[in-house]
């Protein structure tokens, strides 16, 4: 496969609605937000969702989290030296799996064998020492964190449950008590590029970018939870802009691209996404394909 020859902007706008779209486990767990009020989804919360639809695709994934492994490795480092006969490098790492080809990788392994030695660097550019073992790979797909519109009003309910899971059951335990919360309403949007010059060093092609693609279109299929119930969070929209092949750098600059996309509340209390005006700014030779999300 040849590596990604256009260099490619998108943007992905989200519908929420009554959901918890990325939960603070330093703050409850309570919807995270920035000192302006708008909403966030952070770019790492993102990338989890996109290497979930990569896996239910069947690709090989690198980063799996502990709830949804599809080999049974306890850790990444396992994961590494088991699947990577020939040694930890770059090329191998690469070649093997689509997020690190893609999002890039940082591979830094203790051996907890050897006493602490010099430091040095191998051909394939590996920091080593007796003891460690670290890769750093730069990958061409970059994710912004994604932020809605207006700000938004989060709703916390208490819940109880009807059962103590401590205690004889003669009276209700302090386990059964608890907080959920929510986002009534809000409309949020993330960027991200591909850049073709990474993509020639990580062996990044046009059909991993078109596995992405579809990833970001179906972003929260299989991904329903009590704080994410089925149809509360959507994909509503995906701008795809595929700049000319023969200009590595792009006909415009990323940031200009971006903010070409212009959402609009339409009143001063917007309770739905068709409150929202979509608009694009045009920009001369480059147009972007517009997609349905799932």
């Amino acid at each position: 496969m040849s590596t990604l020859k256009n260099k490619i902007d998108f943007a992905v706008v989200i519908n929420v609605k009554n959901a918890n779209p990325n939960g603070d486990p330093l703050n409850g767990n309570r919807p995270r937000t920035n000192y302006d009020g708008l909403g966030e989804i952070s770019d790492v919360c993102i990338k989890r969702k996109i290497r979930n639809r990569l896996m239910d695709a069947k690709l090989p994934i690198f980063v799996q989290s502990d709830d949804n492994k599809v080999d049974g490795y306890n850790s990444l480092r396992e994961r590494a030296e088991k699947e990577l006969k020939g040694g930890l490098n770059r090329k191998d790492a690469c070649a093997k799996w689509l997020d690190v080809r893609a999002f890039g990788q940082v591979f830094a392994f203790k051996n907890k064998d050897k006493a602490k030695g010099k430091k040095s660097e191998s051909e394939e550019g590996i920091d080593q020492t007796e003891n460690s073992v670290s890769i750093g790979i730069r990958g061409p797909v970059s994710i912004h964190s994604a932020f809605s519109v207006n700000s938004v009003s989060v709703s916390s309910i208490q819940i109880t449950k009807s059962v103590s899971g401590e205690g004889d059951g003669t009276k209700k335990a302090s386990d059964t008590m608890g907080m959920k919360h929510r986002i009534d309403h809000g409309v949020y949007v993330f960027y991200g590029s591909m850049n073709p010059q990474l993509a020639s060093l990580t062996g990044f092609s046009d059909e991993d970018a078109a596995a992405i693609k579809e990833a970001l279109r179906t972003l929260f299929q299989n991904d329903s939870s009590s704080a994410r119930p089925e149809g509360s969070m959507e994909v509503y929209k995906l701008y795809w802009w595929k700049h000319a092949v023969n200009i590595p750098n792009g006909q415009y600059s990323s940031a200009k691209v971006h903010r070409s996309l212009k959402i609009t509340p339409r009143n001063d209390s917007p309770k739905d996404i068709i409150d929202y005006e979509i608009s694009l700014e045009k920009l001369d030779g480059l147009e972007p394909e517009v997609i349905d999300g799932q």
